[in-house]
């Protein structure tokens, strides 16, 4: 049943204090591999492409920071390269390194882009090897080419921004010498909202937020800060390929990112939901 005019214009009259709140802040979007489970591909897409373009028409000024681990381990497979994690980071030899900037790079950016740029001249993709954007150092050596980002030099994410572009960052970082590495994408979204002052870092993944018992739904955390996340990885609660997105949710929240959010990607337009209405949807750390 479509919304009658009255409906339509209740969401507007909603929405309309937090898109004067948020007119001109930036608001960095992680948007996962794992965001597509559940959907097909060119519909959730489609979908999160007019939620980025809505919020760049509005005033808000957001950057896209992509991953794509099912899309490289879809690839290592078909190379018949074993995948290996630990504590949710892909142990990367020098050929997985290759795979996952082909993928990264070649592929899923190129894809976001397109989706974007739909709907006008607006995106623009790049790496971090590109403009000395990410600064990585290798983490352990067990990993091989995983890195750690040293530092972030956002003047080309800046100057995107000012010209009025939404830039869509491929998670691939360089050290002084050159040597890529591959970088969890929640790590970077996370770093990229701290140097840039943002005043949002979204994660959009395929669960509906964090609770605080893995298997019980009603258990949602709805709001919680970082030292109940400290706690919750204390005790084991939060696990596994969370580690990474939850640590960088905290970091930037003591960083300054004002609201740190987890989302599920699987949603159509949860980030209208959880951007422009009252109730809001997920998980929100402050």
């Amino acid at each position: 049943m479509s919304a009658s005019a009255s409906d339509k214009a209740a969401v507007l009259v909603e929405a309309l204090p937090y898109i004067r709140r948020f007119a001109g802040q930036v608001v960095v979007v992680k948007y996962g591999g794992n965001a597509l489970a559940g959907a097909s591909d060119d519909d959730a897409l489609a979908l999160f492409a007019e939620d980025i373009v809505l919020m760049r028409q509005v005033g808000m000024r957001p950057v896209v920071v992509h991953g794509g681990g099912p899309q490289i381990s879809e690839l290592m497979n078909r190379l018949g390269k074993v995948t290996e994690f630990r504590n949710g980071l892909r142990v990367t030899d020098k050929e997985t390194v290759d795979i996952a900037r082909m993928v990264l790079i070649g592929n899923v950016n190129p894809q976001l882009v397109s989706a974007i740029n739909v709907h006008g001249s607006l995106a623009v993709g790049v790496s971090g090897e590109d403009a000395g954007l990410i600064r990585a150092t290798a983490r352990d050596p067990e990993l091989g080419f995983v890195g750690d980002v040293e530092s972030i030099n956002p003047t080309i994410l800046q100057a995107l921004l000012d010209d009025e572009f939404v830039p869509v960052v491929a998670t691939i970082g360089a050290d002084a010498a050159g040597q890529a590495y591959n970088i969890n994408a929640d790590t970077v979204a996370g770093a990229i909202a701290e140097a840039l002052g943002a005043e949002k870092l979204v994660y959009l993944t395929d669960i509906e937020g964090l609770r605080r018992v893995v298997d019980d739904p009603s258990s949602l955390i709805r709001q919680t800060t970082p030292d109940e996340l400290d706690a919750l990885m204390a005790d084991g609660t939060i696990a596994g390929g969370m580690i990474p997105k939850v640590e960088s949710c905290v970091h930037a929240v003591r960083g300054g990112v004002r609201r740190a959010h987890i989302l599920d990607g699987r949603i159509p337009h949860v980030l209208l939901l959880e951007i422009f209405t009252d109730e809001g949807i997920g998980t929100m750390v402050r």
